[in-house]
């Protein structure tokens, strides 16, 4: 039997007189701060490893010489641990005057003050006087975009350097090593290189790492908080909108000054860092355009709305359409609902088995149909969670390669465009034959045309022999699905493929929602094709348009201004909460016009559908909360439920061929569309044409070329560069700057073919 089934499963120990039980693996910090015992740290981070550069977490044991640090002892059976003790004290004060000398006395104009660990913690252990002192020196201040850093405030704990390399996967800081003038400098070049998510400002004990547009504008304790979830990806993550009012008149509006997270349990990109002021400040109550909306859906023949919308406001339109007859329109939602239905046919429960959790678990990592670090960052940092704690092997398989994910990735698996469902079925025989015992599914595979979808695909047999020795010793395996696939004509099959990974491989299947809340709208709402006739748009185009970006015919709140739920890729239902006013009218008000009764929004929570797994909780009774033992605690899991099954596979069709110059679908880093783009911070970002000098050849372009291309009868003007880390005739072409527009195009696939036409260059 191996050591590790020998091993207890727990583990009990006595800490300042109180026995505890633990997990075996824990180590004394962690059981101290899961049963609420205190032991005081600079630079311990519970998501990433023990950085052990404080000492501030000295414990003492019986029968251990000396001090040991809790951060790193492992727990073990019988072990007397005391945490508090005079000698414990004065080893803590005297860590706590070295980290005082000569840190700059700002408190008064630093933005960390009133939440600053090195403020209360000199408090915390009565440092009033300092016996040491060091030469002082120059100290720069540099500012990286979004982030600015103060050498001088820095007390090199490593927080930020680590959260960097093991969390977010930029691996973009080090230290520079020097003694007293140690500091944190980019690696490998002058200027910082990285994704500017600015986890580096939220994880910093002191005022060292700080937002460059925040600086200077409010102090910790003036601020408001409110939790909330992100609106911008369908990850939902925690987050809070810190708000204060206009002068001291608390009737005037709030505004935001910036977000926060709980670093210490959940990790922000960006865009939802930096991407907080998309609110609609409309102009009042228009009560003609109410009246005029309420007539548009009395006689609307088609309702289209995009999917950045709460399940409370999916659930309200899908009682209008019950009540009025007209089609529900969201193609996003659409596709992602059929690709979910053949999946559930084939695994025989409802949804999908993978998760967050279970892929920064995973020691073996595929990913497949996403350039996953602009499409979801959430999904990227657990990714690369997995890669730092577990040694993951990562297959990042799609035409282009992304050199972004290049700390991660061992294994890049470059496929023809448009070949998903032929790869998918090569990896399915790779990975799975043999483990089939249904006779005509493993017969499926066993009749697979190999040579075929090599060739048309360009995915070696050689490939999938390495993808496979590379995953051979991986016991928790993850398949990260993205929305090539989702939205590939051919997806309907490509789910049943993917649904095999899951019932006879054992693997966590993780399809990626494409939007906010896709997910949500794809469980509560009934959706149609769109028909000719009046369409009402809800955030979307159409005849009529309900719009929370200021260019509609009735002014609707933004989702930083609505109370409500989503449904995000993890499965599970969390809460946002309002963080500004909004004083006109909401979709709410406009169904209690039509006849539906509910005097709040929130009224609709408790009723969203038992049948697809929503509980039956009212608004208020979701928690929201963090706390040592259980980390974060925020909304509930969607239940799974049974489904008929149907083991049936369609042959692979003909793969299709792309000739030529190719356009990709993709948003850059930190933008997610309309709503990321009107934020203030984010707004200059330029929607560039992004291809390499093979792209540029092939089109019979050149850089700074102003051309003009219509993707699915939706016409745009961009300027063209060249990126020299893309290769190949695919190029990358944003869509954020597109407004309402942008959800005409958010249900195809990806890669298109246009005629491109130059009409200037870029100065012009």
């Amino acid at each position: 039997m191996s050591e590790a089934k020998n091993r207890p499963k727990t583990v009990t120990l006595t800490i300042d007189g109180r026995e505890i039980t633990t997990e075996w693996g824990k180590t004394i910090l962690q059981a101290a701060r899961e049963n609420g015992i205190y032991i005081p740290t600079m630079c311990y981070l519970s998501k990433v490893e023990p950085i052990a550069s404080c000492r501030m977490c000295v414990v003492e044991v019986d029968g251990v010489d000396g001090m040991i640090l809790s951060c790193q002892e492992k727990a073990v059976d019988g072990a007397v641990v005391r945490t508090q003790s005079e000698e414990l004290f004065r080893e803590r004060q005297n860590i706590m005057k070295l980290y005082d000398v000569n840190h700059p006395l700002e408190c008064g104009v630093c933005d960390k003050s009133g939440a600053c660990d090195l403020q209360n913690k000199t408090l915390e252990f009565g440092v009033g006087s300092q016996e040491f002192s060091a030469r002082d020196h120059k100290r720069d201040l540099r500012k990286w975009e979004f982030i600015g850093y103060d050498e001088s405030l820095c007390i090199l704990c490593e927080k930020c350097v680590h959260v960097c390399n093991e969390v977010i996967g930029d691996d973009a800081i080090e230290i520079f090593y020097g003694g007293y003038n140690s500091k944190i400098v980019p690696k490998g070049s002058e200027e910082l290189e990285c994704t500017n998510c600015g986890e580096c400002i939220a994880v910093c004990p002191v005022g060292a790492m700080i937002s460059t547009d925040f600086q200077y504008k409010a102090n910790a304790w003036e601020l408001e908080r409110i939790p909330a979830s992100c609106a911008h990806c369908s990850a939902g993550c925690a987050l809070y909108y810190e708000r204060k009012y206009a002068g001291t008149c608390e009737k005037a509006d709030p505004t935001i000054y910036r977000v926060t997270n709980e670093f210490e349990f959940s990790t922000l990109c960006g865009a939802g860092r930096f991407g907080y002021d998309f609110d609609n400040e409309g102009k009042g109550k228009d009560e003609a355009a109410f009246q005029k909306a309420v007539e548009a859906f009395k006689k609307a023949r088609n309702v289209r709305f995009t999917s950045r919308i709460t399940n409370e406001e999916a659930l309200i339109l899908q009682r209008l359409k019950e009540k009025l007859g007209f089609n529900l329109v969201n193609d996003d939602a659409r596709n992602y609902r059929r690709f979910l239905e053949s999946y559930g046919a084939m695994t025989g429960k409802s949804l999908f088995n993978g998760s967050l959790g279970a892929l920064a678990d995973a020691d073996g990592v595929i990913v497949m149909g996403s350039r996953i670090l602009t499409d979801n960052p959430a999904v990227r940092y657990h990714i690369t969670m997995a890669s730092k704690r577990h040694n993951a092997r990562v297959i990042y398989m799609h035409p282009l390669e992304d050199l972004g994910m290049k700390n991660v990735v061992t294994q890049f698996v470059k496929y023809e465009v448009g070949t998903e469902e032929g790869v998918l079925a090569l990896l399915a025989k790779t990975l799975l034959e043999g483990k089939i015992d249904v006779k005509k599914l493993a017969g499926f595979l066993e009749g697979l045309d190999e040579g075929y979808l090599s060739a048309e695909s360009n995915v070696g047999e050689e490939e999938m022999e390495e993808l496979k020795r590379q995953l051979a010793r991986c016991e928790r395996i993850a398949l990260v699905i993205g929305e090539d696939c989702i939205n590939h004509p051919r997806a309907g099959n490509i789910a049943r493929l993917a649904a095999l990974f899951e019932r006879f491989g054992g693997i966590e299947v993780l399809p990626v929602a494409p939007k906010t809340n896709s997910l949500g709208v794809a469980l509560v709402c009934d959706l149609d094709e769109a028909q000719e006739g009046y369409t009402v748009g809800y955030n979307a185009p159409g005849d009529f348009v309900l719009s929370s970006l200021g260019e509609g015919d009735l002014a609707m709140p933004a989702l930083n201004q609505q109370e409500g739920t989503f449904t995000t890729l993890d499965k599970r239902v969390v809460p946002t909460y309002v963080a500004l006013p909004f004083d006109g009218y909401c979709l709410n008000d406009i169904a209690n016009a039509l006849g539906l009764e509910a005097p709040y929004t929130i009224d609709y929570t408790s009723r969203l559908p038992e049948e697809e797994g929503y509980e039956p909780l009212p608004f208020d009774e979701i928690p929201y909360h963090f706390d040592n033992a259980e980390g974060e605690v925020r909304g509930y899991e969607l239940k799974r439920q049974k489904r008929s099954v149907d083991s049936s596979l369609e042959e692979i069709a003909e793969l299709p061929e792309f000739n030529g110059p190719v356009l990709y679908r993709c948003d850059p880093v930190l933008q997610f569309g309309p709503q990321t783009y009107r934020c203030h911070q984010l707004a200059d970002e330029k929607p560039e044409l992004l291809g390499s000098g093979q792209f540029a050849a092939a089109a019979r372009i050149k850089e700074g070329d102003r051309i003009r291309v219509v993707v699915d009868g939706c016409e745009m003007e961009r300027v063209f560069r060249i990126d020299p880390d893309l290769k190949g005739t695919v190029a990358l072409n944003p869509t954020f700057d597109l407004g309402l527009r942008e959800d005409l195009l958010s249900s195809n696939y990806r890669y298109s073919q246009s005629k491109i036409e130059i009409v200037g260059q870029a100065n012009e």
